[in-house]
């Protein structure tokens, strides 16, 4: 892997545990890299990484439309993370089918209130392979 181009997003975030608890279970995230204060996390599909950075000043959320996105493997994934979002109180935008290219996406919620959207059917490997 390369790590040229876009490799990563940092956030401040309260707690690290919640955050990573978070970006585990709804984005299929890990930890790859941990020191004090800071954590990446990394669904190893691609050099990308998301840098958590703990603070204990006020956090300025990413909120609707700012957010990050991942794409699930099915419409039925997004319905059960979905599910799970609503049962916890993080789910922010029920799923809708947007169509193509846009797909069948959902807002939640992390710890910090930064806005991550799951989703299916999104067009952006053909938006990317086939250029402006």
């Amino acid at each position: 892997m390369s790590d040229i181009g876009l490799t990563h997003v940092a956030l401040p975030a309260c707690s690290l545990a919640a955050s990573v608890a978070f970006y585990e279970r709804y984005a299929g995230m890990h930890v790859i890299h941990r020191r004090p204060g800071v954590v990446w996390l990394s669904d190893r599909t691609r050099p990308f990484v998301i840098v958590l950075i703990e603070t204990t000043d006020d956090v300025q959320p990413l909120l609707p439309f700012a957010h990050l996105g991942i794409g699930v493997a099915s419409r039925a994934e997004v319905d059960r993370l979905c599910g799970i979002a609503r049962a916890e109180g993080c789910l922010v935008r029920e799923p809708e089918d947007g169509g193509p290219p846009v797909g069948y996406w959902a807002f939640l919620r992390d710890p910090d209130g930064h806005t991550l959207e799951v989703s299916h059917g999104q067009e952006l490997g053909l938006a990317v392979e086939q250029g402006a």
